[in-house]
């Protein structure tokens, strides 16, 4: 196959979009020992900068409090466990990405949930005591954490209102209710704060002009549209768990793209564009989540998302979530980045290579990324190209062959990082395992060892200040092969090859 050569010059910049924000489950899992586990371990070799989740305003979480004692009728608001989360997350150095739901019991207009943890789902019964609520919380965050810091926390007005599932009816009409007060509550403890939405499902066109229309017409504050963006098809249930079709993954990146298309000619087409979701699949019980698979899925998803977003937000770090009830096995198809007990699945490590890759862009295409650093380190990204369900299979091995410039070096140590069906795939060793739903200590530490990508090393000789690197990549491969210039430092009495005592005698 012919080599590519990779451009000496970079041919732009790598968007950090990618890493702005990471899904979580609702908003109280962060409570948990084994949850603030798993988001250090997510922040210290990833880093992300905000973590978004369903749930803040739940009964779960205890905000608000009515109560009617000898004929007095009012409502406290509590922010213990509001306090306890925040205060996690701003310790481990990410911020939150607001969602404003769903809504308490005390204040809902009906009784229809969602989820095994029952989050109401229904309008406010009073949408002024719905503003005192969005102005006490939001005004508590202010207090506690300054203006100057939560000015740069964007604050979403409910999650998928497109949907009967989390929006009642999905009735439109209430949702721009909602969305008009809520704004306007928000900018009346500041007018600086971010608002923003509709937090859109796949398959929301129609909702896009009726929203512009709404927020114009009426003047209500937008600073930020959001969408959510997945893959997968209908669920084929099982026991405790699902099967799905999924589309190739250009469809994610086109979904990425489609409410600026959609917005052309308004004011809200300048908008700052958050994707506050996505994923291939939309269950929480798909084991293609924990698949190679789905990290070669998204590798060019992460490598091109940033041309057409601002942010785009991984639904989860963690499988601690709880949506279809809590988990009957330690890999059960959860969302997450890592299992329970931080076991680390492939999709990590994906996003742990992007995390040591340098801004400038020296080549990308259907296979690979090329950067390099400010300090001139040249990092190689690359991946076997993946289809969906209707696609034909991978084959077992993916050519790629550069000619990468390492300027001013004759020698370069080139450090390679793999992942794919067998190497740094702890699902593949729990296959084997035989599948244990609760491993035992040993199989755990097993997993752990399972989890770490492979590695190695070699030696390339610079002609004429390039390299020629030559990848054979396993199925479903994720690979990162990093370059350093090499500065001998071997002093010359140092002879290898007498390690053993072989050789002269002498001095």
């Amino acid at each position: 196959m012919p080599r590519l050569t990779v451009p000496a010059e970079p041919v732009g910049e790598l968007s950090d979009a990618w890493r702005s924000c990471v899904g979580t489950g609702r908003f109280n899992l962060a409570l948990r020992q084994d949850v603030q586990e798993s988001l250090a371990l997510v922040q210290r070799e990833i880093g992300f900068r905000y973590v978004r989740g369903h749930g803040l305003l739940s009964d779960d979480v205890g905000v608000h409090r009515p109560y009617d004692v000898a004929g007095h009728t009012a409502t406290r608001y509590a922010f213990t466990y509001v306090d306890q989360v925040v205060d996690a997350y701003l310790r481990l150095g990410i911020k939150p990405f607001i969602e404003l739901g769903f809504m308490p019991t005390g204040l809902a207009s009906g009784d229809q949930t969602v989820f095994w943890w029952r989050g109401n789902v229904t309008p406010p019964r009073d949408h002024r005591e719905w503003a005192a609520l969005v102005r006490a919380i939001v005004g508590h965050l202010v207090d506690r954490y300054g203006l100057d810091e939560v000015r740069t926390w964007p604050i979403e007005v409910w999650n998928e209102p497109n949907l009967t599932h989390f929006w009642q009816g999905a009735d439109r009409d209430a949702y721009l209710r909602l969305y008009e007060v809520t704004a306007h509550a928000v900018k009346d403890v500041d007018a600086s704060l971010q608002v923003g939405g509709p937090a859109l499902s796949p398959g929301a066109d129609d909702w896009w002009e009726p929203f512009a229309e709404f927020v114009l017409a009426r003047d209500v504050p937008c600073d930020f549209v959001s969408v959510h963006a997945y893959t997968s098809g209908q669920a084929q249930h099982v026991p405790f768990g699902v099967y799905q079709t999924v589309r190739e993954p250009q469809r994610l990146l086109e979904q990425f793209a489609r409410p600026k298309e959609l917005l052309a000619g308004t004011p809200l087409a300048d908008l700052p564009m958050h994707v506050t979701e996505f994923n291939t699949s939309y269950r929480p019980d798909n084991p293609v989540h924990d698949t190679a698979y789905n990290a070669a899925y998204l590798a060019p998803v992460l490598a091109a998302g940033g041309d057409l977003v601002d942010s785009f937000s991984y639904w989860t770090f963690s499988d601690t979530f709880e949506e279809e009830g809590v988990p009957t096995s330690l890999f059960h198809g959860g969302f997450g980045m890592v299992t329970h007990r931080q076991v680390r699945k492939p999709t990590f490590h994906v996003y742990a290579f992007m995390a040591r890759m340098g801004r400038h862009v020296l080549s990308r295409g259907a296979d690979h990324l090329v950067t390099r650093d400010d300090a001139g380190r040249v990092t190689v990204l690359a991946w076997q190209p993946v289809g969906g369900t209707d696609d034909p299979v991978e084959r077992e091995r993916h050519e790629l062959r550069l000619s990468v410039p390492v300027p001013g070096s004759r020698t370069v140590y080139a450090h390679r990082s793999v992942v794919n069906e067998t190497e740094g795939n702890a699902w593949a060793a729990w296959r084997e395992m035989g599948r244990p739903a609760s491993p035992r200590p040993r199989q755990l530490e097993a997993l752990y060892e399972a989890a770490g990508p492979a590695r190695s090393h070699r030696s390339l000789e610079a002609v004429d200040g390039r390299v020629a690197l030559d990848l054979t990549l396993g199925r479903h491969e994720v690979t990162l092969v990093e370059l350093d210039a090499v500065h001998d430092e071997t002093p010359p009495w140092l002879d290898d090859s007498r390690i053993l005592g072989r050789g002269p005698y002498g001095t």
